[in-house]
């Protein structure tokens, strides 16, 4: 069952690992309080900052969000669905479709058990939205899918194909 598309479950499971860890070193380690707890691992460029997202990605849709948990189960059983019934898939798309499996369940998880994401990767200097594991898993797993696409297998010239042509 596992053995078809090994490279996705290693790297779903990789994924949702470390996701579920670093939110519960975050969580239990940080006060969760208004103004967010940071820690400057490199002053003004990264820090840790412990918040939490009631909407979709980067804040979006902070109310009336309980559709989006829903939406993680789903997307999180197609893929599952894809992995066990489906063909068997390149290297590149199993690690991508994997990366976005552990993403997509990392942040269900939360939004299931807590209602809310744990986010907590904060990159200053760009003054990007914080983030978490589960969101870089995502999109680690999409450049991994345009990575797949862009690389196509050869194909076998006619004398591979049929070896008594030669």
């Amino acid at each position: 069952m596992f053995s078809k598309n090994r490279l996705f479950w290693i790297a779903a499971l990789i994924g949702l690992v470390i996701d579920r860890l670093t939110k519960f070193g975050i969580v239990y380690t940080m006060p969760l309080s208004i103004p967010p707890t940071t820690i400057p691992l490199i002053p003004g460029v990264f820090h840790l900052t412990y918040v939490v997202n009631t909407g979709a990605a980067f804040s979006l849709f902070t109310q009336g969000v309980d559709w989006l948990r829903w939406l993680s189960l789903a997307v999180s059983a197609g893929l599952l669905l894809m992995a066990w019934f489906g063909p068997k898939l390149n290297r590149w798309e199993q690690v991508g479709w994997g990366l976005v499996l552990s993403g997509a369940l990392g942040n269900g998880i939360d939004r299931f058990v807590l209602r809310q994401v744990v986010d907590f990767l904060d990159f200053r200097l760009i003054k990007f939205p914080v983030f978490n594991m589960a969101d870089v898993f995502i999109n680690a797993g999409i450049v991994c899918l345009l990575i797949a696409n862009f690389i196509k297998p050869s194909r076998p010239t006619s004398s591979e194909r049929d070896p008594l042509r030669k």
